[in-house]
């Protein structure tokens, strides 16, 4: 069991640095709007996870990626609160087709940081205990949704505006992303032997409380201490 884990591991170590490897060449394509290529990469990756998981033999990368994959379209609602609604995140015009405000690819997006938040908490918690599991969740959360933050308006893919930051950061969506992943691990913990159908209410919970606490923190930061 443990040298199946172990493997387990470096196969999700060694595919995730080759897609980031990937990433460099594909995002540098002359001639293709920034939208097309980051749309070509999120068909990459969900793609070759699942068949990679399927291949190897990794029953538990498809358990969560499914549930990374179902988040992800929901998570298209409240990116276009956010833009539509508040007006505090753009997305630029990308050459790519947009769901209202947000741009289409952002639709399989997300389940790049949710697997790896949530695959990486699993293991943890495993590890050492369900608290660890958490913290490292909530850690993982912080470190790249803050990271993503910090570079993707370079790309220019989107980026905040008329709000307090910290570098390119909005301060308001902070907690909200670290409750995030605290609620991805959460979710799955409660779903994971279960029927595939209930990763479409619990994924559906888990954007809903993400769209209220980003509401609730944009309120808080921006019009009660500002």
């Amino acid at each position: 069991m443990k040298k199946s884990l172990i493997r387990e591991e470096l196969d999700a170590i060694i595919f995730h640095a080759a897609f980031s490897v990937i990433c460099l060449p594909v995002l540098l394509i002359p001639g293709l709007e920034i939208g097309i290529k980051l749309f070509m990469l999120v068909v990459l990756y969900n793609i070759a996870l699942p068949v990679t998981a399927k291949l190897r033999g990794h029953d538990l990368w498809i358990n969560i990626w499914l549930f990374a994959l179902i988040l992800s379209v929901f998570q298209v609602f409240p990116d276009w609160f956010l833009s539509h609604q508040l007006g505090i995140l753009v997305f630029p015009e990308d050459g790519f087709p947009k769901f209202g405000t947000v741009s289409g690819y952002m639709a399989g997006l997300w389940a790049i940081p949710v697997f790896m938040i949530v695959y990486a908490s699993v293991r943890v918690g495993e590890r050492l205990s369900p608290r660890a599991g958490y913290l490292a969740a909530a850690l993982l959360a912080l470190v790249i949704f803050v990271g993503s933050e910090e570079t993707v308006w370079m790309l220019p893919s989107w980026y905040a505006r008329n709000v307090a930051m910290v570098g390119h950061v909005a301060v308001y969506i902070v907690i909200p992303e670290i409750i995030l992943g605290i609620s991805c691990l959460y979710a799955f913990s409660q779903i994971r032997e279960k029927r595939n159908w209930h990763k479409i209410p619990a994924a559906f919970l888990v954007m809903l409380l993400y769209l209220g606490a980003a509401a609730f923190f944009f309120f808080a930061v921006e019009r009660l201490l500002r």
